[in-house]
């Protein structure tokens, strides 16, 4: 879709299941709320699925304008080709200039069904959006108001922007806990659009019988304080320090990409952009070298202490405290000095 319209609102897809609305959707609808206010215009929010009318509200007091609510007995369970088609008719009726989804599997599923629908460029996995004017270095020609989508690329090596000028709406997912949830105004007021879309029965073929959700075994994004291992740490039996130091601090545990790579420790604990994003008060980084592809899913944390041998860790770049030395050491005595504290 290369019809341009650079009065479209920006729409958050609004995920929900079994009636309750996903973080990741909440946190976009304040990040929505501040593009829409650099481009002066209003903040919509796609709500699909049935009986789910009273979720309306809470998107509005996240800062929704608009609300369009599609309720069909029939979208009760999510399934990708008939939510790709209602979404991609949402579009194509009201024209937004910028779609947002969380990267969840939901998120991820429908997302590059609709982008290819609609042929309009989408970004995944994106650690930052922004608007800003947009100079095309062969043609000279500026692109005003662009929604620069800036992710990390080539393995986490650099900081990738990319933009998206000829077609539209433009596109993007971001991961869980990359931006804020912002306080609800539950005074707020918005409206709610009804639409109703006659679904193929082509569309209809995979019926969702029913639904087995495992319960997560870490929380890492509700932790207070995460101490995070790397690959410093030297081996899963080594790991102990890691749980023993979060322990003491009533902290959760949490691991570099290179700690899961080395088999010291599962994936639910993995912290970064292929992993878990966190924005705990503490976070105390022990053996992590800091790559880009891990600082982008612990930066925002309001402490960062990081503990390494090298003393020209890049990790060291965005630490408020810098241990240099060897955690097997250095950790004991933490927890030594965290039990001396607690005895007075």
């Amino acid at each position: 879709m290369n019809r341009k319209n650079l009065q479209g609102e920006v729409w958050v897809y609004a995920e929900q299941e079994d009636g309750k609305l996903q973080d990741v959707s909440l946190e976009l609808c304040g990040k929505a709320r501040e593009l829409a206010d650099k481009l002066q215009v209003k903040v919509g929010a796609i709500l699909i699925g049935y009986q789910v009318e009273n979720l309306a509200q809470t998107l509005i007091a996240q800062g929704v304008d608009t609300v369009y609510l599609v309720d069909d007995a029939n979208l009760k369970r999510f399934t990708s080709s008939p939510y790709a088609y209602v979404v991609e008719k949402l579009i194509e009726k009201y024209a937004p200039q910028i779609v947002l989804y969380g990267a969840t599997p939901t998120g991820r599923d429908v997302a590059p069904r609709i982008a290819s629908a609609t042929r309009s460029g989408m970004t995944a996995d994106c650690t930052d959006l922004q608007i800003d004017n947009v100079v095309d270095a062969k043609t000279k020609e500026e692109h005003k108001n662009i929604l620069l989508q800036i992710r990390p690329a080539f393995g986490g090596n650099i900081i990738a922007t990319i933009i998206n000028p000829e077609q539209w709406p433009q596109m993007a997912t971001v991961r869980e806990g990359v931006f804020p949830k912002k306080e609800p105004d539950v005074a707020r007021q918005g409206q709610v659009t009804r639409e109703q879309f006659a679904l193929d029965p082509k569309l209809l073929v995979v019926e969702a019988l029913d639904r087995f959700v495992e319960e997560k075994k870490v929380d890492l994004k509700g932790a207070r304080i995460v101490v995070a291992g790397g690959a410093g740490v030297g081996s899963k039996e080594n790991f102990q320090l890691i749980f023993d130091l979060a322990n003491a601090l009533g902290g959760a545990v949490g691991a570099s990409r290179a700690a899961v790579d080395g088999g010291f420790i599962s994936g639910d604990y993995q912290v970064g952009q292929t992993g878990t994003t966190v924005r705990p008060a503490l976070y105390i980084a022990c053996g992590i070298s800091g790559a880009v592809q891990h600082r982008a899913g612990m930066q925002d944390s309001a402490k960062i202490i990081a503990i390494n041998t090298d003393p020209n860790a890049p990790i060291f770049s965005i630490a408020h405290y810098a241990i240099v030395g060897d955690l097997n050491e250095v950790i004991p005595y933490m927890i030594e000095a965290i039990k001396a504290r607690e005895a007075i």
